[in-house]
């Protein structure tokens, strides 16, 4: 692991394996550690097998990384600029782009940024956005001045009782870990999400490189409908729909196979 400044903050990055440069960002209130935890997307393979040099890394205010007190720098917009000054610091050339909902969004403003610097995207569970993004800012406000009022706490037991994703249905333990994101910064960081979008689907008509976008059903907060509309306007996207967790754990495979077409 790795500290890196970057744009005013430090940022705390774990580079595995070697090959084609892979960078990817986590979720919301997630980080490296929490998607460790989960297990889904099953980095070890790519980094071990040497099919890609893949940078992780949590975004500000996230794990382990320094946070600012602007709403503002959180925006995904925002976070775009801190991903190419991170992969600019450590001289990764020309890479495939990718996260999960927040880090989906991410890369898709760092390519609109770049797109001669950016060899493919991997979007997975993109977050609601446009027409249906209003209500999700809604909820991220009010998550904000729970915390404030509450606390931490209140917000974690808030966040227990909402439903969970259809792929994980039947689970006995199911994944809703505590937000990686400290208590005092976790209001900041929610209005920052609440003031986000997507890009304007217009100006996605235009990045023409390949993207797989991987969506699961069954879940409000990354519906099926954002992935389908990316899917549609991106000039060269493929959409995976996962119906299960089988289906979920497919993605590695997929990316891996990304990752070998694009160089």
């Amino acid at each position: 692991m790795a500290e890196v400044d970057v744009r005013g903050v430090r940022l705390s990055v774990t580079v595995q394996g070697s090959g084609r440069p892979f960078v990817w960002g986590h979720g919301l209130t997630s980080s490296r550690r929490r998607e460790d935890q989960t297990g889904l997307f099953g980095w070890s393979g790519l980094a071990d097998a040497d099919r890609a040099a893949v940078v992780r890394y949590d975004a500000r205010g996230h794990g382990t990384s320094a946070a600012t007190a602007d709403p503002s720098d959180y925006r995904w917009d925002a976070l775009a600029l801190d991903e190419w000054a991170l992969a600019d610091a450590l001289g990764v050339h020309r890479p495939v782009l990718g996260g999960a909902s927040m880090g989906a969004a991410t890369a898709l403003h760092a390519a609109l940024l770049r797109p001669a610097d950016v060899a493919a995207l991997v979007l997975a569970i993109p977050p609601t956005a446009w027409a249906t993004r209003a209500g999700q800012a809604s909820l991220y406000e009010a998550g904000a001045r729970l915390v404030e009022e509450a606390g931490l706490d209140a917000f974690v037991a808030a966040s227990a009782a909402a439903p969970v994703p259809a792929v994980f249905a039947g689970l006995e333990d199911v994944p809703r870990p505590v937000p990686d994101v400290p208590a005092d910064v976790l209001p900041t960081v929610l209005r920052g999400a609440a003031a986000s979008d997507l890009p304007p689907p217009d100006a996605l008509r235009s990045l023409d490189v390949p993207a797989l976008v991987l969506a699961w059903v069954g879940d409000a907060g990354h519906p099926v409908s954002t992935a389908e509309a990316l899917a549609e306007v991106l000039p060269s996207a493929i959409l995976v729909v996962a119906e299960d967790l089988d289906g979920v754990r497919t993605w590695p495979a997929r990316i891996a196979d990304l990752l070998a077409a694009a160089y």
